[in-house]
């Protein structure tokens, strides 16, 4: 059996070809000798069950720390929360166990999701296999770097709200997809920004993104952003013709970027321009104020979002000294990291009476500008095509001298679509030296079959 095949993996178990159950502890073992090396998983699971008969049939699939997951804890990479263990799934990951999957552990991020390399955890740093020395990307860098590190079947189950599904795919080689915002429940995540904030999965390949995204994906009635959408079977389309499809190639996603980004983007456009495709160049003018709005929506929603863990309900407690503003204060500075801080404080500056006006109105607007641009590109063009990331993987010397502007502004690319809503997928495309390089495509909302159907013919032409 291939180790790093999903497809593989339930072909051999229906076929009776495979004992899931050893596989599975098989899994776990390996899963803690990577997690000495790399710092992948904030927890692993310690045991499996062993009957299954669904879909799934005991896949091992990990889970971001942010999602709940019943039993184990769900701390978001934030000592704030350390200690706190749901009595609940969410219900993605409810989905995946009622499927016959199996929780294989909680994997390491960005505390709350802040940040772009997962140096911001509270639980270590995890380490890119392609290179110890770099980043995975974040804030979903343990999800990916398990999963492009792993050499057995597995899918991570991870979570984005301006880029933090993408960029670490990319980073790590792997392939990672957002869906339209309200598509995958957010019941049981634990929230960055509400209005941002999406579930998806990161896997070896387009046919295992598809298989999980068919299990997650569908409506809610538990959660007031999920769509009305009934669950399909995504992997139906994979294969299908795409002669016809137009990609649109965004020329303010080509600036200041990495030349071998730029030239293994470029061949990726061209490999599927043979496949039948045609691409034309296009504008998205308002992606300019795209990044700027994002950190003033989300640091603003993160701030309302942060403010109910100060140590009397959820995870960090300390003896009870001094008056109530006292006792929060120290709570939360102890907890909260110097990132979450620093957000924490721009958010509730920018919603302050005052100046929500100046700059959180102003922030909504200009969303709904870049929204308009995609909204406007996607009547001429299926899907459009870019860098995911406009670097390589850097070293974590390189990011210790970037302050925290330079930092936010390695998420040009993936804050644009991410704002607007709109689903997306990096899969690797070359690379540099040993580097991975990612490609990003992007469709309409709710055009996730347009997506996974070109990246599928991408990833098999290559």
């Amino acid at each position: 059996m291939s180790k790093t095949s999903v497809r593989q993996y339930l072909h051999d178990i229906q076929g009776g070809g495979i004992d899931y159950s050893e596989f599975a502890l098989e899994a776990i073992e390996k899963s803690k000798k990577l997690n000495a090396r790399y710092n992948f998983f904030q927890e692993i699971s310690q045991s499996f069950a062993t009957q299954h008969e669904e879909p799934l049939f005991g896949l091992p699939v990990s889970v971001k720390d942010n999602i709940c997951v019943r039993g184990m804890q769900s701390s978001a990479g934030s000592r704030i929360l350390s200690g706190y263990i749901p009595p609940f799934d969410a219900t993605s990951v409810a989905r995946i166990l009622r499927s016959g999957g199996e929780i294989l552990g909680k994997t390491n991020q960005d505390e709350f999701g802040f940040g772009t390399f997962s140096v911001n955890s509270g639980y270590g740093i995890p380490k890119n296999p392609h290179d110890p020395e770099r980043t995975c990307g974040g804030s979903s860098g343990g999800a990916a770097g398990l999963t492009a590190a792993a050499d057995f079947a597995h899918i991570a189950l991870a979570e984005s709200t301006g880029g933090s599904i993408s960029c670490p795919a990319a980073f790590c080689g792997v392939v990672g997809m957002t869906p339209t915002y309200g598509l995958v429940s957010r019941y049981g995540l634990i929230d960055y920004a509400n209005s941002l904030d999406k579930i998806g999965p990161i896997a070896k390949n387009v046919w295992d993104i598809a298989f999980l995204l068919s299990v997650i994906a569908g409506h809610d009635p538990r959660d007031s952003t999920s769509l009305q959408q009934d669950q399909r079977d995504y992997t139906k389309i994979l294969g299908e013709d795409v002669k016809g499809m137009v990609i649109g190639v965004p020329k303010e996603y080509f600036m200041n970027i990495h030349k071998d980004i730029e030239k293994s983007v470029w061949n990726a456009i061209h490999r599927l321009e043979s496949l039948g495709m045609q691409y034309k160049k296009i504008s998205l003018p308002n992606t300019q104020f795209a990044l700027p709005a994002y950190y003033i929506i989300a640091t603003a929603e993160a701030s309302t979002n942060l403010a109910k863990f100060c140590g009397m309900r959820y995870g960090l407690h300390l003896d009870l000294k001094g008056g109530f503003n006292e006792y929060f204060s120290r709570v939360r500075s102890e907890g909260f990291g110097e990132e979450a801080k620093r957000r924490i404080m721009l958010g509730t500056f920018a919603r302050m009476s005052g100046y929500r006006d100046k700059y959180y109105m102003k922030a909504m607007k200009a969303r709904t500008l870049v929204i308009r641009d995609f909204k406007s590109a996607f009547k001429k063009c299926d899907i459009l095509a870019a860098p995911t990331m406009p670097i390589l993987p850097p070293k974590f010397s390189e990011i210790a001298e970037l302050g925290p502007a330079q930092q936010y502004q390695m998420d040009v690319l993936t804050v644009p679509p991410n704002l607007a809503g709109v689903p997306m997928i990096s899969l690797p495309c070359g690379f540099s030296g040993r580097l991975p390089i990612g490609l990003h495509l992007m469709a309409d909302h709710l055009q996730e079959e347009k997506l996974l159907k070109a990246a599928y013919a991408f990833e098999r032409s290559m």
